[in-house]
């Protein structure tokens, strides 16, 4: 058993590809629209992939209290952060820190919608 993706619902899918694939560099895989709703998807080659699910009739803002954060492996976590601090400039919720107990350096990001993105890199 592999975990194969997680849904989130988004506010504005350009905000969130832009993000997602211009800023972060994840791949865009497949769409389809079923019921109205597009279901748009995204990840790293053979990894699991994060599905958006945007309602373009719906100006409903989305509520991201239900998930924690999503978690992304990277080269080099200050870098990273850097690089995606620089080019869209998005809330900083943790600047780059090392967390000795866990062995990984960490930093945090809001996306468009306002989830939490960590960069981690096993230190």
């Amino acid at each position: 058993m592999r975990v194969v993706h997680t849904a989130l619902w988004v506010s504005d899918i350009d905000a969130t590809t832009d993000f997602y694939e211009d800023v972060l560099g994840l791949d865009y895989h497949r769409e389809f629209t079923l019921d109205g709703v597009l279901n748009y998807y995204v990840g790293a080659p053979d990894g699991a992939e994060l599905q958006f699910k945007h309602d373009p009739d719906s100006d409903d803002r989305v509520d991201p209290s239900g998930v924690d954060h999503l978690a992304l492996r990277v080269e080099d976590t200050d870098a990273t952060f850097e690089r995606v601090v620089a080019e869209a400039d998005p809330v900083v919720v943790r600047e780059p820190t090392t967390v000795d107990a866990a062995e990984r350096r960490v930093a945090f990001v809001e996306d468009p919608d306002g989830y939490h993105v960590e960069f981690v890199q096993k230190v």
